[in-house]
């Protein structure tokens, strides 16, 4: 079988930049902090979907990615490729690590519907997809979930990609998460806002607020400010889209300690929710409000701040809840209930 164009089974898409998937605006990045800029290099929460036909025996990817430095403990675990069927996965390949490779997963009997999760901290770049033995159809498109927030929302501590709590609640909504974490960001930047009102989305989830706390400190008024205006960015683009603010989840160190402003992280998500509060009040019936705090215990931290895989699967229900009372997009339609009229596109870096 001859190589096909990858760009129609991409899914988890936000921007281009070249040939690479990106998270954030290319033609927009003077305008944000260099940490963020970075983050937003990697292909977080990027699949590859598709149908085989029965008698498929495997997909091949061909692919371009980093090279882990020489002396990686976890070299060979940098290049894991996994297959997913039915929610659950199916296969892994470790891969040799290579700049340029072809990747082979055999697939089980019977056809279906499949997801490839890529290594993602390698930033690949999938250059063609084939099927070994039959034909491959990119996956039907689902509605469309950008989810925005800092290193819990990227995935950090899931062992695997598929493990972070926007892929996993992603599955069982039966959505296409776009996946908007940048570690040691979501700090409230309205230039992020602003992209976002730009992006294609059925849905919107916000989870942001404990890096407020202490790597670029803030006070409960600043962030009751700044959540307000970060939502009223977002509304310019998206005016009736469901909205979830979801508020810092636990973080032991900071529930009761003083930032260097004085703030703790339990008053700042009090303004954080009381700022969503106010705008549904007013008249935002899209915007619901996701208290943070209860969804975690301390036993589902891995590190007192980061959730493991039993964390994320927590978080994952918890959203989960919220977002199948809270206007979930249908499989036939928008968060609105209409018909699409074409899949969502991906938006060049000029858009």
């Amino acid at each position: 079988m001859s190589w096909l164009e990858p760009d129609p089974f991409l899914r988890g898409t936000a921007w281009r930049d070249g040939d690479r998937v990106v998270r954030a605006d290319p033609a927009d990045l003077d305008r944000l902090p260099w940490d963020v800029a970075e983050r937003a290099a990697l292909p977080i929460g990027v699949r590859v979907e598709f149908l085989a036909q029965p008698g498929t025996s495997a997909v091949e990817l061909r692919y371009r990615a980093a090279v882990p430095p020489a002396g990686d403990a976890l070299g060979a675990l940098r290049h894991v490729f996994a297959l997913w069927q039915d929610g659950r996965c199916v296969r892994e390949v470790c891969a040799e690590p290579a700049e340029e490779a072809t990747v082979r997963l055999r697939l089980p009997p019977g056809g279906g519907e499949f997801t490839v999760h890529l290594p993602e901290a390698q930033a690949p770049v999938v250059r063609g997809v084939r099927g070994v033995g039959g034909a491959l159809t990119p996956a039907p498109a689902r509605p469309r979930w950008l989810v925005h927030g800092d290193s819990i929302t990227e995935g950090w501590w899931s062992t695997r990609p598929a493990h972070a709590w926007p892929a996993a609640a992603g599955r069982a909504l039966g959505l296409d998460p776009v996946n908007l974490g940048y570690a040691g960001g979501a700090r409230g930047e309205l230039v992020l806002a602003e992209h976002l009102a730009r992006l294609p989305g059925d849905l919107i989830t916000l989870a942001f607020g404990t890096n407020c706390w202490d790597r670029v400190p803030a006070t409960p008024a600043w962030l009751h400010a700044t959540v307000r205006s970060f939502v009223g960015l977002v509304r310019r683009g998206h005016p009736r889209t469901p909205i979830l603010l979801v508020s810092p989840v636990l973080r032991p160190a900071a529930e009761h300690t003083r930032n260097a402003l004085g703030a703790t992280l339990t008053e700042l998500r009090r303004a954080m929710e009381r700022a969503g509060r106010e705008l549904a009040a007013e008249g935002d019936r899209h915007l619901t409000v996701l208290p943070g705090r209860p969804l975690l215990r301390p036993e589902h931290l891995a590190d007192g701040l980061h959730p493991d895989d039993t964390g994320h699967a927590a978080l994952a229900e918890a959203v989960t809840k919220a977002l199948s009372h809270h206007g979930r997009p249908g499989p036939a339609g928008d968060a609105l209930g209409r018909s699409p009229s074409r899949a969502p596109r991906l938006p060049s870096p000029h858009d």
